[in-house]
């Protein structure tokens, strides 16, 4: 790994930091991420190889410890005191993030948005029996579709049909849906001009909007004249 030479904690540290992905491998452990593929999920675009360097690299330096699974193959991954101490740095950028940068077309992923939404979810809130959430999503690529299947207060976020009867429907805007998650549009605004459409019980209808917990960076409020990346 290059460095820059310099004794500067700022230089050392950003040595660790700056490596492409390590932040958000950070972010996703700090989440609840405990797995490779959990992590991975979390992080579409990082590949399996760069993965699995960045986790020898933070385990050397004692960012993160892993531990075999008590069944199976595979390891599970925690952040040591020092690995907290850099997620908090992972927060400060955050919030500069969401106050100085604007979302850009290319950052409109809506499963980026859905895989928050459900490490965010209100589980208090949450149907008590199960139910299947079918979206559609336009404006970010060609249409695409995911499943939640929510049971017992868990979530799981599919590619795939589960094969299960679906409870509700929802079209949605990605622009809309990342943008009510991130805490930029309220419901009204996201669901006006059916930019967000629900189609299912009335009960479901009302109750999924109070299920997002919202970005973690929801509260902050973008600054006049941030940039676009």
């Amino acid at each position: 790994m290059r460095t820059y030479g310099q004794y500067c904690p700022i230089a050392r540290g950003a040595q660790i930091f700056a490596q492409p992905w390590t932040p958000l491998i950070i972010r996703n452990l700090h989440l609840g991420c405990e797995t490779f593929g959990d992590i991975l999920d979390g992080a579409p675009g990082l590949s399996r190889t760069t993965l699995a360097q960045r986790l020898k690299q933070l385990e050397r330096l004692r960012i993160i410890e892993s531990t075999p699974k008590p069944h199976g193959r595979g390891h599970r991954y925690v952040l040591t005191s020092s690995g907290e101490d850099l997620y908090d740095v992972c927060e400060a950028l955050g919030e500069w993030g969401a106050r100085w940068l604007e979302i850009a077309p290319e950052n409109l992923d809506p499963f980026v948005a859905l895989w928050s939404m459900c490490n965010a979810l209100r589980r208090d809130r949450l149907p008590d029996r199960r139910v299947v959430v079918r979206l559609d999503f336009t404006g970010f690529r060609p249409r695409e579709r995911y499943w939640l299947l929510l049971e017992l207060g868990e979530v799981e976020l599919c590619r795939t049909y589960v094969g299960l009867d679906e409870d509700l429907f929802i079209t949605a805007d990605a622009e809309a849906f990342v943008k009510w998650h991130a805490g930029q549009l309220s419901w009204a605004e996201a669901t006006r001009d059916a930019r967000i459409r629900l189609d299912g019980p009335t009960w479901l209808v009302r109750a999924f909007p109070t299920w997002n917990g919202r970005s973690t960076f929801a509260h902050i409020q973008p600054a006049v004249g941030a940039a676009t990346p």
